[in-house]
Formats: structure tokens, C-alpha cells, sequence
């Protein structure tokens, strides 16, 4: 599995995805953009180190990894797993999306490693999914959004649920998290499924 974190505001939902998946066994690639550095040191007390060795280290440690089981890819590694479709990876989840990043995946645009990932999952028909969190959107973001739909992606916006009466910003982080799971066909305890 491979998650990137753009400059949306919303990482809570990425690092929380993350350490989903490997509770889940799952290997994980990860992918963080400049900006999302900004908006995690704006939005919350985590240093994250921009260094993709020292940045796999952090999260290991943050999530109880297993030695390998995260691996993290600078903006212009073009020899990691996610820039080819012979890569060994299945799906890609863009958590948060920035309306920046949709713009550049909508067009193919492939200037970093995120959008190239974005570019190589649509080719090679592996699982899309974008989880935009912005508020209003505009015509362009709808059209993007609609763009990427018919190719195949997944838009997931971050707008969580309130029918299971959440009583913490962490259950509301959970709801999104839940759903990007179901999508990737993980079990999840995180919320009941509806009817169950």
C-alpha cells in the first residue's frame, strides 16, 4: 500500500490510515509533499523529519512498525516502487489531498513522486483514492474531482458522519479512516459497517 500526504489540511486522517495499516500487517510506502510538512507543523505538535531514511524511522517508532514495513520516498525518487507499474505495491491512497495535487493528478501532470504514483495507479487500473478536504469547492475542483472519478479514482472527501455519535475529533478521524479501509477491502473495527 502506498499513502501520500499532500498540503490539505487533514494529516491526522494520513497518520492515522497509516498506523491502520500496519496494524494490519500491511507494508506501507509513504510519500510526503513540502507542503504537507507546513500544514503538520501548523496543525499539530508532531515534528515529522523531511529526511525519507529519518522519516521512516519516526514512523516506525510512532506505529510499532516491523523492521522494513514503512518505507518513505523523497519528492524526486524516481527508482522507488510507486514511480513504475512493475512496482510491487496495490493500491494508493492520497490522504490528505490538496486541491493542488487533484489539479496535477486530473491533468497527468507527474512533476513529483505523489503525482506520478497518482499517474501510474490510473494506468495500471490499481485502486485510486483521494481524500480531499476543502471547503467551498470551486467549478475546478468539482471538475476535477468528476475528471478523475471517470478515470477510475476513488474521491473520498474527508466529511465525516455524526450517526455514530462521535464524542472525540479521534472517532471522526476514525469514520474517514474506516471508510478508506473498506475501499481497500481491509477489515476494520474502527466502525461498525451499516445494518450490522
Amino acid at each position: 500500500m502506498a499513502v501520500a500526504l499532500t498540503g490539505a489540511s487533514g494529516v491526522q486522517y494520513g497518520l492515522r490510515l497509516i498506523e491502520c495499516l500496519i496494524g494490519a500487517g500491511h507494508e506501507v510506502y509513504v510519500l510526503v509533499s513540502k507542503a504537507a510538512h507546513r500544514v503538520i507543523a501548523v496543525e499539530t505538535d508532531i515534528d515529522l523529519p523531511a529526511q525519507p531514511d529519518r522519516l521512516a524511522r519516526d514512523l516506525t517508532a510512532r506505529f510499532g512498525a516491523g523492521e522494513e514495513q514503512i518505507r518513505c520516498f523523497g519528492r524526486e525518487d524516481w527508482m522507488a516502487p510507486v514511480a513504475s507499474g512493475s512496482g510491487n505495491w496495490q493500491a494508493l491512497v492520497i490522504c490528505p489531498c490538496s486541491t493542488g495535487t487533484l489539479s496535477a493528478v486530473a491533468c497527468g501532470a507527474s512533476n513529483n513522486l505523489i503525482e506520478r504514483a497518482a499517474d501510474v495507479a490510473l494506468k495500471e487500473r490499481r485502486p485510486l483514492i483521494l481524500v480531499p478536504r476543502e471547503t467551498p469547492l470551486s467549478a475546478v475542483h468539482l471538475d476535477n474531482m468528476l475528471k478523475l472519478t471517470h478515470m477510475g479514482a476513488v474521491m473520498l472527501p474527508a466529511a465525516p458522519g455524526f450517526y455514530h455519535r462521535p464524542d472525540s475529533v479521534e472517532a471522526m478521524i476514525d469514520f474517514i479512516v474506516a471508510r478508506i479501509l473498506n475501499q481497500l477491502g481491509i477489515a476494520q473495527t474502527l466502525m461498525p459497517r451499516w445494518g450490522a
